[in-house]
């Protein structure tokens, strides 16, 4: 017998905020908050509320969707959500996931081709993803140490290049916030186009992270390590309710040679738990699904060995049929152009040891 669906309700940021103060211990992610919804709205994103749903008197989770719109896949996207209220045992997820299905599959004013959101317990309400959009490991560093129990607790590389950035006489500053835009675009940006060069990345354009930081500026810490009085490596730090996140970071080749990063961070846990945050997410190391990571995996590893499983991003079709289809078109569209190199790599390979047989008189 199929559970009945949960309540569910639009609610405001006042209502928000009162679901969050009753609930002093969840975990609430910047992402899913109504902060982050109005960024995402001063990008030109368009954010469609965020919902409780309930179970009669009792509040299970909170999901704050964002609208994103792509050729043939019209979606809605729960990024780094939901948050659960309520234990999520498998049935649960599936009933929140089945409400949820049900609540945009009825709403006249948006037809969305699937819900993506993140699953602990995978089944088959969901499926995918078309792209995977999140990390599903990552490290977290404790704050509630004393700052030299939280010291002690890296790995013996990590104290060692803290001390090393130290002896080369890397200066780290906190960045007073009338002035960061200015330096993110004049100094920072910078480093950071030559990390996303010679790491293999796409950053975003400049004005997002200047944007991002006048935005959310409430939520933000900015860092940065200077030598002789030179920009060479930065981090933006989120914090909300005690839970802090080291969210974005870029440094010059010349940096990481002197470890220059290390002490940034190790700076910036020292500053996050004086303002009170109990934990530091180090975000995204290596998974199955992420096996890009592995670049930065090493040095996060270094700061702690708490490895903490996130879930997997995954798609909850509204139009299963269609859904199949645009699943089935992308996989042959990102296969096709390797099938058809591997084929001319081949073809090659095959002129040339005729070309070599025919010279030999083969």
């Amino acid at each position: 017998m199929t559970a009945v669906a949960l309540r569910f309700e639009k609610i405001s940021t006042e209502d928000f905020e009162a679901l969050s103060a009753a609930h002093p211990t969840v975990v609430i992610p910047l992402e899913q908050t109504p902060q982050w919804a109005a960024f995402e709205a001063s990008r030109g994103r368009t954010p469609y509320g965020i919902w409780s749903y309930y179970d009669g008197a009792t509040l299970i989770a909170v999901a704050s969707f964002l609208w994103s719109t792509r050729r043939f896949r019209n979606s809605l996207i729960v990024v780094n959500g939901p948050v659960w209220f309520a234990d999520c045992t498998p049935a649960a997820e599936a009933r929140l996931m089945r409400t949820i299905r049900g609540q945009f599959n009825a709403d006249p004013g948006i037809s969305p081709l699937y819900i993506r959101q993140q699953v602990q317990h995978p089944q088959d309400l969901a499926t995918g993803p078309l792209e995977h959009g999140w990390y599903e490991r990552e490290i977290v560093v404790d704050l509630t140490p004393s700052e030299a129990d939280i010291y002690k607790a890296f790995r013996p590389n990590a104290r060692n290049s803290i001390r090393r950035a130290e002896r080369a006489g890397v200066e780290i500053r906190s960045i007073d916030r009338s002035d960061w835009r200015a330096v993110f675009r004049s100094d920072l940006f910078p480093i950071l186009e030559e990390t996303a060069a010679r790491d293999g990345f796409t950053s975003f354009e400049s004005a997002y992270y200047e944007q991002l930081l006048e935005q959310l500026g409430d939520h933000l810490r900015l860092l940065v390590a200077y030598l002789d009085g030179k920009a060479i490596s930065w981090l933006i730090t989120t914090e909300y309710r005690g839970y802090s996140v080291y969210y974005f970071a870029a440094s010059t080749q010349a940096a990481r040679k002197i470890f220059a990063p290390y002490l940034l961070l190790w700076c910036a846990f020292k500053e996050l738990k004086a303002a009170g945050n109990h934990s530091c997410g180090l975000t995204g190391i290596v998974s199955e699904n992420y096996p890009q990571l592995i670049n930065v995996t090493t040095f996060k590893r270094n700061f702690s060995r708490n490895v903490v499983e996130v879930p997997t991003t995954y798609d909850i079709p509204l139009n299963p049929l269609r859904y199949r289809a645009v699943s089935a078109a992308l996989k042959a569209r990102r296969t096709l152009p390797t099938m058809a190199r591997s084929a001319v790599a081949s073809t090659r390979a095959r002129a040339a040891s005729l070309v070599r047989r025919r010279s030999l008189g083969d």
